[in-house]
């Protein structure tokens, strides 16, 4: 490993340093002006008569493509479905952490999870970090969250929470919602499901010999199982979507309030949470606001949960927040653009999850075709809840171990899933599951040196050492402890 100066990226494996400041120099510019908020025309101010109430509900470990508008073979979400009919699809939404903490955090500030300071699960943002509540409390709204939390210190997220914790409180909702008709509200409702242990819904409603696969999952009959009872979870969170839907209509608001579902990260199945592939990092983005949204439409501009608060702040009447990393893609949803990002990108931390390797730090960039993954020290293996927890739900990974001694299609998958090469490359439009690894084809090869390029000038804008980065960890979750 080289030692590196202050401010630059340490990465472990020797291939990846090759040109490393001749490409930072080349593409740092066309980096920072395709993703800078300050450069963004699409955050102008769009004068709207009326401010809109602003109700953001969050799933917990859903992966997009199990929800039915999304194309699940699987599953039916009736109530997630009719926002879709009624509002705009966003088919490539993307957070920049696969586990929940970072990702809310994310979402809340606007800023990316290194930057933040919440990039390992758990953690907490920088001292003095500013969140939606502050931009928005600033343009006349008040904001509320119930449910889910993992989000600190208090300061940085002075939320009015709704209930006591646990499961969103709807009538504690509800009484936010009315509380005040002249002030619009901005609501965030943060549900577990389907996070783990998928112990509720009824997973007897799905045959699990029906069940169709997705290609990175191994075959057997306890997968099987444990993906009715993750099915089930999604069926429930349906379910709560369409009390929300009923709530805005109970008191003649649905009309005048931008409705989004999003689902977080990828599930708790390999190969999605706790990764930078698609599975993990894409997410479910749906809104609705009538008469400003077109119905039934779709969006394949590629945004990030990092610019839901510029977006909220610009649909607020402000102005737009040079210190946030995101930018306000509030164009795209009034059918003015059609593009937002060229690029975006993604941050794991493995140090300091349960049961997880002692590092395994993954960096990820994805354009509209291909993404590009830089796996910091992949002579380490990989592991987690999935590989060594003994929890119930968790039953399927002895059996893939088990079948992947006399079965070279799951033998593959298991190796996959904790041995990774230093660099992937996926065609993610030919090759949407990410099963065939280009990194080491030629004719890639200027696809693959761009992207790297690209991917570490991000890291250095971002102060993201990466090695070291990963290894001070456990370090930077105690000393924000020290804050609480």
């Amino acid at each position: 490993m080289r030692s590196s100066q202050a401010g630059k990226t340490m990465i472990s494996n020797p291939t990846m340093k090759n040109n490393y400041f001749l490409f930072s120099l080349l593409f740092g510019l066309a980096v920072s002006c395709a993703q800078s908020p300050a450069t963004s025309s699409a955050q102008s101010k769009i004068q709207i008569a009326s401010r809109p109430n602003i109700l953001l509900i969050i799933a917990d470990d859903l992966t997009h493509r199990d929800i039915g508008c999304y194309g699940s073979q699987n599953v039916k979400t009736p109530h997630i479905d009719a926002i879709a009919r009624e509002g705009m699809r966003f088919t490539r939404c993307f957070q920049a952490a696969p586990m929940c903490s970072p990702t809310r955090h994310n979402l809340y500030t606007g800023i990316y999870p290194v930057r933040s300071g919440a990039y390992p699960n758990h953690a907490y943002a920088r001292k003095g970090t500013k969140s939606v509540v502050h931009h928005l409390e600033k343009e006349g709204y008040r904001v509320g969250l119930t449910g889910k939390k993992h989000i600190a210190p208090k300061e940085s997220f002075p939320f009015d929470y709704l209930g006591k914790g646990g499961d969103p409180d709807l009538n504690a909702l509800e009484e936010f919602m009315t509380r005040d008709k002249e002030q619009p509200f901005c609501a965030f409702v943060c549900y577990r499901e389907p996070h783990t242990p998928w112990d509720k819904g009824d997973p007897g409603i799905y045959d699990p010999d029906s069940i169709i696969l997705p290609p990175y999952l191994v075959d057997t009959k306890e997968t099987r199982k444990r993906l009715t009872e993750y099915f089930a979870e999604i069926n429930h969170l349906d379910n709560s979507v369409g009390d929300i839907r009923a709530l805005l209509d109970k008191h003649q608001v649905a009309e005048n309030t931008l409705l989004i579902f999003t689902s977080e990260q990828g599930n708790a199945f390999p190969f999605a949470k706790w990764t930078c592939y698609d599975n993990g990092l894409q997410t479910a983005f749906i809104a609705r606001w009538p008469g400003h949204i077109a119905a039934n439409s779709s969006s394949d501009a590629m945004i990030e949960y990092v610019d839901v608060t510029p977006t909220f702040v610009d649909l607020a009447g402000g102005d737009p927040i040079d210190s946030l990393d995101g930018r306000s893609f509030l164009p795209v949803l009034l059918g003015q653009a059609s593009a937002h990002k060229q690029y975006v990108f993604g941050v794991q931390t493995t140090r300091g999850i349960n049961n997880g390797s002692d590092h395994y730090g993954i960096r990820s960039i994805r354009s509209a075709q291909f993404k590009y993954v830089m796996n910091l020290t992949p002579e380490a293996t990989f592991q987690n809840n999935v590989t060594v927890n003994s929890a119930d739900w968790n039953s399927f990974w002895p059996t893939w171990v088990d079948k992947a001694k006399n079965d070279p299609e799951a033998d593959e998958l298991v190796q996959r899933f904790q041995h990774r090469p230093a660099e992937e490359l996926y065609d993610v439009i030919t090759d949407p599951y990410e099963m065939n690894n280009l990194a080491q084809e030629s004719e890639h090869e200027e696809i693959k040196k761009d992207l790297r390029a690209r991917l570490l000038s991000w890291m250095e804008q971002q102060g993201d050492r990466g090695q070291q980065t990963e290894m001070e960890a456990l370090e930077h979750k105690v000393s924000f402890l020290k804050q609480k």
